[in-house]
């Protein structure tokens, strides 16, 4: 009997041993050998985009077209009329251009640069101005620094909304007293003046009266326009709604 369990064994010993030699055949033909490069697959992050919104400072004439490689709706130079330096809010961004804000063009419309004579910065500071709150925000991002409360205009010369940019900072006793100490000209236009008004077009945000009772500018107390002449930067965006 002992004879006959031994060739059993013997039998049983040798497929052992085969399967065995066969799953680390299987298991060293998937592994990398020594020597050999093992590829590594490397996912890359998406970039963040930077935060703040983009200024654009002009340096020298530059041509604002009305749509990528469009025709030419104004010219632009260094200077604004007011004599600061001319900046531009940057409100969209492609390898075509930039869609800019600027006085030159009506409320509500924007024209396209390119990069070539353009220097770039950004800021986190803008304006929202709430006509129906009489009230202003001086936002740093999503935070709000500081609410001011603004004269607005009167019925009939109401302040136009939508979206400006901030152009000038002035001293405001160099145009005239009834400015105050400063003023922060804007963008935008008034297009309902009254008639035989002789003040010129543009909006701004200066000393006076509050309520609802200037010709479309933006009336705030001597301490809130130093606290802006300090803290927004030329080409900070300024949005107005109802």
């Amino acid at each position: 009997m002992a004879r006959r369990i031994a060739p059993a064994a013997a039998l049983a010993v040798c497929a052992y041993l085969v399967g065995l030699f066969a799953l680390h055949a299987q298991d060293a033909a998937s592994a990398p050998r020594i020597g050999t490069a093992v590829a590594v697959v490397r996912t890359k992050a998406p970039a963040r985009p930077k935060p703040g919104s983009l200024i654009a400072i002009v340096r020298h004439e530059i041509v604002v077209r009305s749509a990528p490689n469009g025709p030419a709706v104004a010219r632009i130079s260094p200077r604004t009329q007011f004599g600061s330096r001319q900046t531009l809010a940057v409100t969209h961004t492609t390898r075509a251009g930039f869609r800019v804000i600027t006085t030159d063009l009506p409320n509500s419309r924007t024209g396209w640069v390119a990069r070539s004579g353009l220097s770039f910065r950004r800021t986190h500071l803008s304006l929202e101005v709430d006509l129906s709150r009489q009230l202003l925000r001086v936002r740093n991002g999503a935070h709000v620094l500081r609410w001011i409360h603004v004269g607005i205009g009167a019925p009939g010369t109401s302040t136009p909304t939508g979206r400006f940019a901030v152009t000038d900072k002035l001293n405001g006793a160099a145009y005239s007293p009834v400015y105050g100490c400063c003023i922060l000209a804007l963008s935008g236009h008034q297009t309902n003046l009254p008639q035989g008004w002789t003040g010129g077009d543009r909006l701004a945000i200066h000393w006076g009266s509050l309520g609802a009772l200037s010709t479309g500018c933006l009336h705030a107390s001597t301490g809130d326009l130093r606290f802006l002449m300090r803290s927004v930067p030329l080409g900070a965006q300024v949005v107005i709604h109802p």
